[in-house]
């Protein structure tokens, strides 16, 4: 049996207790089940006694608390929560009737209670294993969670919701079916106060009855309308959160509140004096939990914690749910754990048995503990600090090592990273303090004490004394870790060799190793990796060790390029000084380091070592193909400029052309460089800055050419001076990309995140991603230039009466759309898939077709942009035959007679009657249009 309390007041969990019904159910359509139980709320009242109360907090496990003291002559209401087996519809009715008569002798409740409402909401049953779920008519879930989040899921199927769950034990459910349900706020102007956060106070009593009388008063004539509760204060005033319940649709509901609105406040106005048009109604919550109430996208609040914590929790509503902006949730236990510490420091009372004791009971408290707040970590993280920081020749006992490794083990557990999170954001030095007082701790025990060994499930630990073996043998430590869904085991090596302990006379070694420590150590945010792999401490006091040996396991066999790495106290971050990789294979990373401190390897999810070879083939191979083709492109342009070069269309268009082979043939050698010089150089720098600023330059002149495409065919009889086009040209294709790559290194490169640090070019990092400032541009302009050649195709297809071009004109045009309309979609998809080898970088094919789409633009240009014109293929074919010579030579002795032969016939441009236009065609007035707009013959005129 459940009881939960009435939603304005906290409730808690009892053991529930089960009542059997032996015969199954009939009538029900809905889902066929072997076993069947059915969850029916009973609200009770009684006249005197104490609240039950909600933990509004982050506590799992609920409880019944009772508070003795109660404002006299109040009647208190609660829900009673039943999980009942039942038969056949028949006896389910008589269960309800019975239910209603019936008056519990509650051992809680020194008055007696009645019971004034009952309803079945939830049925469930077992379905293929599977526990499932469902509504009773007239109610509904209400996403996004169903009974117990942890372990059941809302599925939608057709018209039916129900709520699949991987447990029988329901116990900790919250989120039944209800009613159709809407959320009202209002304000109250008043001083809030901290009373009314609690619910046990007489003050949020007060205000939670008065509130809820009026309110049902106000609408208890709407139709449907079944309750209106409290569920939550705010400050701001005192913003007030209810929600009402009722049998109609959603719609209805809220459009009766919404017409009792006025009255509503007229009711309200007798008792409080609210703020003008705050009374708002919603039909939606988009944030709604038990713990944290509802809200709407970006409502934040700070909430105090639940019972027997210290401190207060700050959530944000986002579109998932509520999100922990801060929480500092500590066990009042911890907190005087915490004091305790203190004094024994101060008094110099801090003996090995009064600090051992402290230890100890700081063991069972957090592993008593239902959760792990960041709070208690931070609190958690605070004591050990202390005790490894006091006096020099303290000692730690075997039983305190192993309080210790305990208390590790508890709040490095897995399910407590995300705390871990929540807590660095506040003090980002935290697990930095953890790992520093486990070594300090460590190197506290005293040789006498070893050999000693602690193997849990997130910390393993060994220590052993210096024996005369270890300078014939050397040191060698192993160690495992078998974590849930990993089908192998997560492994460590240590190998120190003999001629190490022949320098120095050693007393203890000292291992410890980490499943999960190493990932809440934070990596710089300019490093695009990850720990991946256990970390590894060796803790060998006055040292001289200047070589050692790690081996560590993958955690993750898809990331790469690994880096051999050790934590820096000093400097807070993961630092390679000393470190280098020694091998790598499938599975395993070896280093080798020169000093002695905490271990590990960061690797980064990028080409797969496989891929490299291929793609660096392809990249180099294309880009020589390339280069040579852009070179061609040039050679060909500069033997046949007059030849081509007829009209102004003609002459935009080769200009187009030739800064586009420029810009690609530039922009690829310095693409080489990148790829030959060290990443960390300024050289590197410049690559990225010039290969980023040409590549832009390219699709920038691609964009130029299809607006001189638009203008040749969308403005027919508009002429613009030749020098004028060829300035805006320069100006937009090199003015806009200079102002885009300046704008991009200015902006990046003072944090250092302008460019990658595997590669030389520009950086795709969850903290910076430059690369956009030339995917975004890049593919804007092939949709605009697609778009383009659509809108010309189809203006061509239908143009106006007297917009025909002229034949040279429309030649050259087409030229233009022909290129556009193969080169845009290669380039477009060229980027295309680059992008594809950022999300997916380890398929083999993203980077495959990428590479050769890429290195290959020289030749795309150079097919589709020069071969293509039939005029300049012509041309070339005339300048590379062997008879080229012949021909022409022989053109020149034809007598004048023969050319005399081909214009007998008279030109007459006015051979018919109609509607004539002069107009000018070039810069010179010797360049005229002849136009004939109509032409009608008149019968009867000769």
């Amino acid at each position: 049996m459940k009881f939960k309390g009435h939603p304005e007041r906290k409730s808690q969990t009892v053991t529930p207790a089960v009542c059997v019904l032996s015969r199954m159910r009939r009538g029900q359509q809905k889902m066929r089940f072997s076993s069947l139980w059915l969850f029916l709320f009973l609200t009770i009242t009684e006249g005197r006694g104490g609240f039950l109360e909600r933990d509004e907090g982050i506590k799992t496990k609920q409880e019944l608390n009772v508070k003795k003291q109660k404002p006299l002559g109040s009647i208190q209401e609660y829900e009673l929560l039943l999980q009942v087996h039942y038969g056949n519809s028949k006896k389910k009715r008589e269960l309800k009737e019975f239910l209603k008569s019936w008056a519990p002798p509650l051992f809680f409740l020194p008055e007696p209670v009645n019971i004034i409402r009952a309803k079945a909401t939830t049925y469930c049953g077992y379905q293929n294993g599977v526990l499932r779920c469902a509504c009773e008519d007239s109610y509904s879930w209400f996403p996004p969670q169903c009974l117990d989040p942890q372990i059941c899921s809302l599925l939608k199927a057709g018209s039916l919701q129900s709520c699949d769950c991987h447990s029988s034990n329901l116990t900790q459910s919250v989120y039944f079916c209800e009613r159709t349900k809407v959320w009202g706020t209002f304000k109250i102007n008043e001083k809030f106060t901290e009373d009314l956060l609690d619910s046990s106070s007489a003050m949020y009593a007060k205000y939670t009855t008065g509130i809820e009388m009026q309110l049902k008063e106000a609408y208890k004539r709407i139709q449907g309308f079944e309750s209106v509760r409290v569920t939550q204060f705010r400050n701001g005033s005192i913003v007030v959160g209810y929600e009402v319940v009722g049998s109609s649709s959603t719609s209805e509901l809220l459009s009766g509140v919404e017409q009792m609105a006025k009255k509503a406040k007229t009711y309200l106005c007798k008792l409080y004096a609210l703020e003008e048009d705050s009374f708002r109604v919603f039909g939606e919550a988009q944030c709604n939990s038990i713990a944290f109430g509802f809200g709407f996208e970006n409502d934040e609040y700070t909430l105090p914690c639940s019972l027997g914590y210290i401190g207060s929790i700050t959530v944000r509503c986002q579109p998932s749910g509520w999100h922990i902006v801060e929480e500092m949730c500590v066990l009042s236990e911890l907190e005087e754990l915490k004091k305790d510490l203190t004094e024994l420091a101060s008094n110099n009372t801090d003996t090995e048995a009064a600090v051992s004791s402290l230890v100890q009971k700081l063991s069972m408290v957090i592993q008593q503990s239902p959760s792990t707040t960041a709070g208690n970590l931070a609190s958690v993280v605070s004591i050990l600090g202390n005790v490894s920081s006091l006096k020099k020749n303290f000692t730690v006992s075997n039983s305190t090592m192993e309080n210790v490794i305990n208390i590790a083990d508890h709040i490095l557990n897995s399910a407590s990273l995300t705390n871990w999170t929540v807590l660095l954001k506040k003090e980002k030095d935290a697990s930095s303090q953890l790992l520093a007082s486990l070594e300090n701790i460590s190197a506290l025990v005293p040789s006498t004490a070893l050999p000693l060994t602690f193997s849990r499930d997130f910390i393993n630990w060994k220590g052993i004394p210096v024996s005369a073996n270890l300078s014939n043998q050397g040191y060698n430590y192993e160690t495992e870790f078998f974590p849930q869904n990993t089908p192998s085991p997560i492994t460590g090596h240590v190998s120190i060799g003999p001629e190490q302990f022949k320098k120095h006379l050693l007393h203890t070694i000292i291992s410890m190793t980490s499943l999960t420590l190493g990932n809440i150590l934070p990596i710089a945010k300019n490093i695009n990796a990850q720990v991946n792999g256990p970390l590894i401490s060796i803790i060998i006091s006055n040292s001289s060790i200047d070589e050692v040996s790690l081996t560590f396991s993958k955690m993750k066999l898809n990331l790469s390029q690994p880096h051999c790495v050790f934590w820096d106290f000093s400097h807070l971050q993961w630092t390679d000084t000393g470190c280098h990789l020694e091998n790598e294979t499938a599975n395993l990373v070896t280093c080798l380091c020169t000093h002695l401190t905490s271990f590990s390897v960061l690797m980064s999810r990028t080409v797969s070592p496989a891929i490299v070879p291929i793609v660096k083939w392809i990249t180099f191979v294309g880009l020589g193909v390339s280069i040579g083709s852009l070179i061609l492109c040039l050679t060909i342009e500069g033997l046949f400029w007059k030849q081509v070069n007829k009209n102004q269309t003609s002459h935009s268009r080769h200009i187009c052309l030739v800064n586009i082979a420029l810009c690609l043939l530039i922009a690829d050698v310095w693409f080489i460089v990148a790829a030959t010089v060290d990443t960390n150089s300024g050289v590197c720098t410049a690559a990225v800055f010039f290969a980023h600023f040409f590549y832009l330059s390219l699709f920038f002149w691609m964009l130029l050419l299809g607006f001189l495409l638009a203008y040749r065919v969308i403005f027919v009889f508009h002429h613009m001076a030749t020098l004028l086009m060829v300035a805006a040209g320069f100006c937009l294709g090199y003015g806009c990309p200079l102002i885009i790559s300046i704008v991009t290194v200015v902006v990046t490169q003072p944090s250092d995140g302008y460019k990658r640090k595997d590669a030389c070019w520009l950086n795709w990092s969850d903290r910076s991603k430059p690369l956009l400032a030339f995917v975004v541009p890049a593919l804007t302009i092939v949709a605009v230039n697609l778009v383009v050649v659509l809108l010309v195709l189809t203006k061509l297809g239908r143009p106006a009466v007297g917009e025909r071009l002229a034949q040279d004109h429309k030649a050259t045009v087409m030229r233009i759309g022909r290129s556009l309309l193969v080169l845009t979609p290669l380039l477009g998809l060229t980027w295309g898939f680059g992008i594809a080898t950022m999300v997916d970088g380890w398929n083999l094919s993203w980077h495959v077709i990428f590479a050769f789409l890429n290195a290959f633009q020289g030749l795309f240009i150079l097919c589709f942009g020069i071969l293509l014109d039939s005029k300049l293929r012509q041309l070339l074919l005339n300048k590379l035959s062997p008879l080229s010579c012949w021909d022409q030579a022989s053109k020149q002795k034809l007598p004048d007679s023969s050319v005399k032969l081909r214009f007998e016939k008279t030109f007459n441009p006015f051979q018919q009657k109609g509607l004539y236009v002069f107009s000018y065609t070039g810069e010179s007035s010797h360049d005229i249009m002849l136009t004939q707009f109509s032409s009608v013959e008149q019968s009867g005129e000769s």
